[in-house]
């Protein structure tokens, strides 16, 4: 999942100029790797049903959740890499390179899936009208797809309140909001300067616009296309914030490894408590866990203790690598799995290894959606992303 990453990758402690790369925060790399499987659950299941299993339920109806710990993540990254060359950003050279090392993180992965998804219509659309049923893009529940959305999606204007629903590759709001963030990102650095009181006055105007949004929305903190882009300003002003009393605290860090352990711990078990305690998705009480999602920002930003130990080891470094094209490639797989059922499924009490065919999909499905959309994802990372990012930044410098 992209959150305004790139120039440099995440990273961290060190910077002492403004040509000097910040050595990389490898657990804020390995952090990435978890919530875009936990998104893949969510979509799946607010539109197949959850498993009935509270456990792994709680956790997929909050996936949604885990979108506000990316926009913080990306406040606290882009200011901890832009402080030191902050003069440069306030020039007009030095924002437009910004703005283009922005586009090219997020924009070709974002096209290559909004091509895959009218491709994907045209061709259902043509297998529906010579076998006379109906294409999964006509029935109820789906993704609006017209020009106009097309051109703004084009654009990445999609969910800046200019559609009433979703449009196209649904994910891509995210991506759109995230542009809007790289826009305002020089107002946010200029106010990251100074005392230590502006990053306090940040995350608690941040933590505001959260809970004024969570009161007055229908569907707690699941804004996407309507308001989307203030929930998106809300959790990177907590970003902000926390790279401040980050860049603040790090030289003077003290503490041993245990007592970074003991405050990951700690935040990871309210995050939990929250998840398995606030009743269910999509209230008023989405607030209490946000709030433990964007301390996990800051407490893992040290790169030390248990937590951030087993973050560091090889899987979850190579899932966040590839978090973004999980994140924006979902989409593919959810419409496969539509086709599948419309299609290809045998009526679900066929009888199937002694059971019956929708009993042995009920777990099978979503445990296959999440390994395809692994697989989509890194080949799109590897095939896609990082090739065109390389040949972009030949091209663009």
């Amino acid at each position: 999942m992209v959150a305004c990453r790139q120039a440099p990758r995440y990273n961290g402690a060190g910077m002492t100029s403004a040509s000097q790369k910040p050595t990389e925060i490898r657990a804020l790399l390995g952090v990435r790797a978890f919530p875009p499987l936990v998104l893949v659950m969510f979509h799946f299941s607010e539109g197949h049903g959850y498993r009935h299993f509270w456990p792994l339920d709680y956790v997929a109806a909050r996936g949604y959740l885990w979108v506000e710990f990316f926009f913080c993540l990306s406040g606290f990254i882009l200011t901890h890499v832009y402080h030191a060359r902050r003069a440069q950003l306030f020039t007009g050279r030095g924002y437009r390179a910004f703005l283009r090392a922005r586009l090219i993180r997020l924009y070709p992965l974002h096209l290559v899936m909004l091509g895959m998804v009218l491709l994907t219509a045209i061709v259902t659309r043509y297998l529906a009208a010579i076998g006379h049923y109906t294409s999964i893009f006509d029935l109820t529940y789906h993704t609006v797809i017209t020009p106009i959305s097309f051109v703004l999606n084009l654009l990445l204007i999609q969910a800046w309140n200019t559609q009433p629903s979703l449009t196209w590759n649904g994910v891509a709001w995210f991506v759109s909001v995230e542009w809007a963030l790289c826009l305002l990102f020089p107002v946010f650095l200029f106010l990251s300067r100074g005392p230590l009181w502006r990053g306090l006055a940040l995350i608690a105007a941040g933590i505001a616009g959260l809970t004024a949004l969570d009161l007055t929305s229908a569907h707690g903190l699941d804004i996407t296309f309507h308001n989307g882009v203030l929930r998106g300003l809300s959790d990177f002003s907590v970003g902000v914030g926390l790279a401040m009393f980050y860049r603040a605290f790090k030289s003077h860090d003290r503490l041993p490894d245990w007592a970074h352990s003991l405050i990951q711990l700690a935040v990871v078990f309210a995050l939990f408590t929250a998840i398995y305690n606030t009743g269910w998705a999509h209230t008023r009480m989405d607030i209490f866990t946000v709030l433990p999602m964007m301390a996990l920002v800051l407490a893992l930003a040290f790169d030390r203790g248990i937590v951030a130990d087993a973050l560091k080891t090889r899987i979850p470094q190579i899932l966040g690598g590839w978090s973004y094209a999980i994140y924006i490639g979902q989409t593919f797989g959810l419409l496969i799995i539509r086709v599948f059922e419309q299609r290809v499924y045998p009526p679900p009490m066929t009888p199937v290894l002694g059971t019956t065919f929708i009993s042995l999909s009920w777990w099978l499905e979503p445990l296959l959606l999440v390994i395809f959309c692994i697989g989509w994802g890194a080949a799109m990372a590897t095939f896609i992303e990082h090739p065109a990012a390389r040949k972009l930044k030949r091209i663009f410098g």
